[in-house]
């Protein structure tokens, strides 16, 4: 059954907005709300990065709202939030949004590294990089 903690699972095409994100955890009784932002650096592995897209097997949706049930289950959260990006992204874009608030920042804290690490560890979403020396590398590809 899925956690009312969980305000926002979505993932999108377009730009990702932190405020939006943000916006869905606006509680009275939160003492702090973190975020995490993942952007679209520009290198990997010593190499240069010109961009890159992400995929997403069909069932990325449904894992992604599991990883934030279990994750809302699991810390003494107010709010849970997480929108990843697909398609081609470009350096400096924003990739991936987490958030979580809490009563107290440690309880954020602890929710949002829990997120973001089990989000990257399962589900399946898979990074195609673009090397500027032209190579090119699928990154968490099966």
């Amino acid at each position: 059954m899925a956690n009312p903690a969980v305000r926002l699972v979505d993932l999108r095409d377009t730009p990702l907005s932190v405020e939006e994100v943000t916006a869905v955890l606006d509680d009275p009784t939160d003492g702090g709300v973190t975020v995490f932002i993942g952007r679209v650096r520009d290198h990997d592995a010593g190499k240069g990065v010109t961009g890159l897209d992400y995929s997403a097997h069909p069932t990325a949706l449904d894992r992604l709202r599991q990883v934030c049930d279990q994750v809302a289950d699991s810390f003494p959260v107010n709010g849970i939030a997480a929108v990843h990006r697909v398609g081609r992204l470009e350096i400096g874009d924003i990739a991936v949004v987490v958030a979580a608030s809490a009563a107290h920042r440690g309880q954020a804290f602890d929710a949002s590294r829990a997120l973001i690490d089990n989000l990257k560890a399962e589900v399946p979403i898979w990074k195609h990089q673009v090397f500027s020396d032209g190579t090119e590398e699928w990154v968490g590809a099966p």
